[in-house]
């Protein structure tokens, strides 16, 4: 089974964050989804932006999320204004 870190843009701090929502292996990352994943993340940190679900995003592709298509960028960024999430962090 492969860890959470060894997918791309998936770091120690965002492993440990998903963990602690319960996402634990890449499959339950990818079931999630990137948004859901986002908005578990989020209610226990409310510094998680746009650029962390980019990230999970492009983890769940297996890509880096700067190779993201501009499409679904943009998707990314409608899905958390329909949230009322901003889209950069907030200063804690």
């Amino acid at each position: 089974m492969t860890t959470l870190s060894k997918l791309p843009n998936i770091g120690k701090v965002l492993e440990q964050k998903l963990k602690e929502v319960g996402i634990t292996t890449p499959k339950e990352l990818k079931n999630a989804g990137a948004e859901n994943a986002l908005l578990r993340i989020r209610a226990i940190d409310e510094t998680a932006c746009y650029n962390m679900l980019c990230a999970l995003e492009g983890a769940i592709q297996g890509i880096r999320w700067h190779d993201l298509s501009k499409e679904r960028k943009e998707e990314l960024k409608q899905f958390l204004k329909m949230k009322n999430i901003p889209l950069t962090p907030l200063n804690k």
